[in-house]
């Protein structure tokens, strides 16, 4: 079975933002910068294809030519459930780093606990977990 992905253009920071993201979540990274991939529609240290592979995985790039960068609106990545509490609330205080919080990692009245940020780079986040679920 195949799962979503996010692939993400960003504004000249794929390179930090990526292994910012590394740092938060572990992984594997694998950057390949446009001259390694014999592209000149942009400077030849720009990412031209990231990937990290780990609990949480996906691609990135740094925005050339007429791509338009992230503008994330409307939308977020949500990591609901998807590793146990102190691992969430882990992750979420890593990326409220430099962020802005929209909503605290706060108990629910529905006995869940959830919140969201939007990280230094741009991406808002959902992350929560359910109260003695199984296997947490």
């Amino acid at each position: 079975m195949t799962a979503m992905s996010i692939y993400i253009w960003f504004p000249g920071t794929a390179r930090e933002a990526l292994t910012f993201y590394q740092g938060v979540f572990g992984g594997e990274l694998e950057l390949h910068t446009l001259a390694d991939m014999g592209r000149t529609d942009g400077p030849a240290d720009a990412i031209g294809h990231g990937m990290l592979v780990g609990p949480v995985s996906f691609y990135g790039t740094d925005a050339v030519g007429d791509d338009e960068p992230l503008d994330m609106r409307g939308a977020s990545v949500a990591l609901l459930g998807t590793a146990d509490p102190e691992t969430l609330t882990r992750w979420y205080e890593a990326l409220c780093e430099g962020g802005t919080v929209l909503d605290a990692l706060q108990e629910r009245p529905w006995g869940a606990s959830d919140g969201q940020v939007v990280d230094r780079f741009g991406l808002r986040w959902l992350i929560g977990f359910e109260h003695g679920a199984s296997g947490q």
